[in-house]
C-alpha cells in the first residue's frame, strides 16, 4: 500500500516537474517571439529611416548643380573656342546647371539624345544632348535669330551626316552655333566654310571620349 502511495506521489512528480518545464519552455519561447518581434521592428524602423535619408540625400540630387565650372573657354586661331578645364563625366538623374550655353560636355543623364542624323524641332533636354557629345556627335543649335533658310540647309546636312543632331535652343548668344565634346564654335550661316571644318574635325574626332558609342537606341521626339 505505501508502496503504491510513493509510486502515486513520484508520478505527480514527474508531472509537475514536466508542467514546470513545459510552462518554462513556453515563457521562454515568448521571450524570443518577443525579443524576434523587437529586432524586427528595430530593423523596419532603422530601414525606414535609412530609406527616408537616402531619398531625401537623393532629393538633392534634383537640384541643379554646374559640372563644368572648373575651366574656361580659350579660344584658338581658328576661331574654336576650347574647354580647358575638368569636364565630369558622371551619369546623373539631376538637372545640370552648365558653364556653357550650349554645353560642350558635363555630368549628364544616362540616356542619350539619337544623334544618327536626327534634326529635333523642339529644344532637347542638355543633359541628354551632352550624353550624345560624349558619343563623338556635333550637335547643330539654333536661336530665333537663325534665318530659316539656313535651318533648313543645316537641318539637310545633319540628316546625311552621322553622329550629329540638331535642335532649336533659345537661351543662347549665337543664332547658330556647333558645339562637340569640350569645343564649340559660331557660324554665319549653312554656308560658312567653317561648317564643314567643324564637322571633318569634331564628328567622331580626336576629342570624342566615348569613340564609336551608339547614336541610335537612345531618346528621341
Amino acid at each position: 500500500m505505501g508502496s503504491a502511495k510513493k509510486s502515486n506521489t513520484d508520478r505527480k512528480a514527474r508531472i509537475e516537474e514536466m508542467r514546470r518545464a513545459e510552462q518554462a519552455r513556453e515563457r521562454r519561447n515568448r521571450i524570443l517571439t518577443i525579443t524576434a518581434s523587437v529586432v524586427i521592428v528595430c530593423g523596419l524602423v532603422a530601414g525606414g529611416v535609412v530609406l527616408v535619408r537616402s531619398q531625401s540625400d537623393g532629393g538633392s540630387d534634383t537640384a541643379a548643380s554646374d559640372s563644368s565650372a572648373k575651366g574656361k573657354f580659350v579660344t584658338g586661331k581658328d576661331g574654336v573656342k576650347k574647354w580647358e578645364g575638368e569636364l565630369a563625366r558622371n551619369h546623373v538623374t539631376k538637372a545640370v546647371k552648365y558653364a556653357s550655353v550650349p554645353p560642350v560636355g558635363g555630368d549628364h543623364n544616362q540616356a542619350w539624345m539619337n544623334c544618327n542624323g536626327d534634326v529635333y524641332t523642339k529644344e532637347i533636354n542638355n543633359t541628354n544632348a551632352v550624353h550624345s557629345l560624349e558619343h563623338g556627335a556635333v550637335w547643330v543649335t539654333y536661336n530665333a535669330d537663325a534665318k530659316k533658310a539656313d535651318i533648313d540647309a543645316l537641318a539637310a546636312k545633319v540628316k546625311k551626316t552621322p553622329y550629329t543632331l540638331m535642335s532649336p535652343l533659345d537661351g543662347q548668344k549665337g543664332p547658330i552655333m556647333l558645339s562637340a565634346w569640350g569645343h564649340q564654335r559660331t557660324v554665319t550661316g549653312a554656308s560658312d566654310p567653317d561648317v564643314d571644318k567643324f564637322f571633318e574635325k569634331f564628328v567622331q574626332g580626336e576629342q570624342t571620349p566615348e569613340p564609336g558609342a551608339a547614336c541610335t537606341n537612345g531618346l528621341s521626339q
